[in-house]
């Protein structure tokens, strides 16, 4: 649920913001779902924004300066302002001034802050340890260190309750017991690592020969990127997106390179349950869930399987949305982020978007899936540098068009690069995306929580 940096922009610059907004993640001052992208007003002087991300409700804008705007969601303290109360707006961390911030990872209901000098930071609920701080209270509401943290690390995340870190030294670290449960159902007689149980950052094993540079997290998984391009995974395989066949993998294995191409991965990003990945030559991959449209094509459904109908296949050994399948469309992506089950890239300045939309988190002023990635509309006339996610919102830093000099016409923004060559998607979508709304009137919805997507037994 979180972009890489660029390089800052010329002016002007404006913030969007759409999707769920039931605690008012979008900063928009109110508690509506949105379904078509929303400037927010005088939110940011131009070209200030590094990063952005969001949790299951809350937001978080780095800028430029390294200093940390949060709103939403704040029941269990993860805005790191000293209260428990939810935020409509974009609010400056002030516990944090004179320590500059270099990336935030957005957790359910925690935030996981790196500062540019490689301390680690969290805040939020500790209920399964997901703060690194075994011994502390169950929520912290305002940013704590993680002393048990010695080394300077460059790269965080932050998933469902877990929460990872690498080091300089290419060392990763986990802690939090978010991948416990399933690994002791899904591996009977086994013991698991100390990585997966620690309520303290503990050394992932298995990664010792490789230098890691980034981490990643989902729901139930991890994943990390060594600097030779290289990318390992473990944890739960419900949904496949391990590229294995395996139900659960309790150390890190490396998913083989043919399954890129054998190019180098350049780039990884992660929702709750599917992963995108791009490599040396610009091409992006996705794997994983494919049920709301979160990989922006069409796989083959169960039912298309001729397999026996008393012995059907186990989610973790179905083919079809394991392995790592190219997106044309998206080849040369500039900027790509996950959502727990819906996306959006840059492509040529375009913003673009493609999964679950029952919130309106695709920007098409609808609430069907959209099957295959496309142009969001309202931002036509606005180019794209930024993107994020929350779980179920969405976030663009935009450059603005310069307006017309005297006695010149607008130019025609209304034709985009197409995305879809190989998806039949508005079809798709159409029939569906419908059928997916209906399908999940009828789940329970995650405690403490508004959006009514994939609850966390079926992550």
């Amino acid at each position: 649920m979180e972009l890489s940096p660029r390089s800052s922009q010329a002016a002007p610059a404006a913030l969007f913001a759409w999707g769920a907004n039931s605690y008012g993640q979008l900063g928009l001052g109110h508690k509506e779902d949105v379904l078509l992208p929303q400037r927010l007003s005088d939110f940011c002087e131009p070209g200030c924004v590094r990063r952005i991300t969001g949790g299951g409700g809350h937001s978080a804008v780095v800028t430029d300066g390294g200093g940390l705007l949060v709103c939403g969601l704040n029941k269990e303290g993860q805005l790191g302002l000293g209260h428990t109360d939810d935020v409509l707006y974009f609010t400056p961390c002030t516990s944090l001034l004179g320590c500059p911030v270099q990336q935030v990872a957005c957790g359910w209901d925690f935030t996981i802050i790196l500062t540019e000098s490689g301390q680690v930071l969290s805040c939020g609920s500790n209920l399964f340890g997901q703060l690194g701080v075994p011994h502390g209270p169950q929520r912290c509401v305002v940013p704590q260190a993680i002393e048990l943290l010695r080394e300077t690390v460059v790269s965080v995340a932050a998933g469902l309750r877990h929460a990872l870190a690498a080091t300089a030294s290419g060392i990763v670290f986990q802690w939090g017991t978010g991948l416990a449960s399933s690994g002791r159902r899904l591996c009977p007689g086994q013991t698991l690592p100390l990585f997966l149980t620690a309520k303290e950052p503990s050394q992932v094993t298995g990664l010792e020969n490789s230098k890691v540079r980034c981490v990643l997290a989902g729901s139930c998984h991890s994943a990390s990127l060594t600097d030779a391009g290289e990318l390992y995974v473990w944890g739960s395989n419900k949904h496949g997106q391990l590229a294995t066949q395996d139900a659960f993998l309790p150390v890190p294995r490396k998913i083989e390179g043919r399954c890129f191409q054998n190019e180098k991965v350049t780039a990884v990003w992660s929702g709750w349950t599917h992963l995108a990945a791009q490599t040396e030559t610009g091409k992006v991959l996705t794997w994983g869930r494919a049920d709301y449209g979160q990989l922006g094509r069409r796989v083959a459904a169960p039912e298309d399987w001729r397999g026996e109908p008393r012995d059907p296949l186990p989610p973790h050994s179905r083919p079809w949305n394991s392995v790592p399948s190219s997106l044309h469309g998206l080849l040369g992506a500039t900027e790509i982020s996950c959502g727990s089950e819906h996306n959006l890239a840059v492509i040529g300045g375009v913003c673009y978007s493609w999964g679950w939309n029952e919130h309106g988190m695709c920007g098409d002023g609808m609430e069907a899936n959209v099957w295959a990635p496309m142009p969001v509309q309202a931002l036509r006339s606005s180019k794209g540098l930024h993107v994020g996610c929350g779980a179920g919102h969405s976030l663009a830093l935009c450059q603005l068009p310069a307006p017309p000099a005297p006695g010149q016409s607008p130019k025609d923004m209304d034709t985009f690069p197409d995305a879809t060559e190989d998806v039949d998607s508005r079809g798709t979508m159409d029939k569906l995306g419908n059928g997916e709304t209906r399908g999940r009137e009828h789940q329970k919805p995650h405690p403490n929580a508004t959006l009514t997507g994939p609850e966390v037994g079926d992550l």
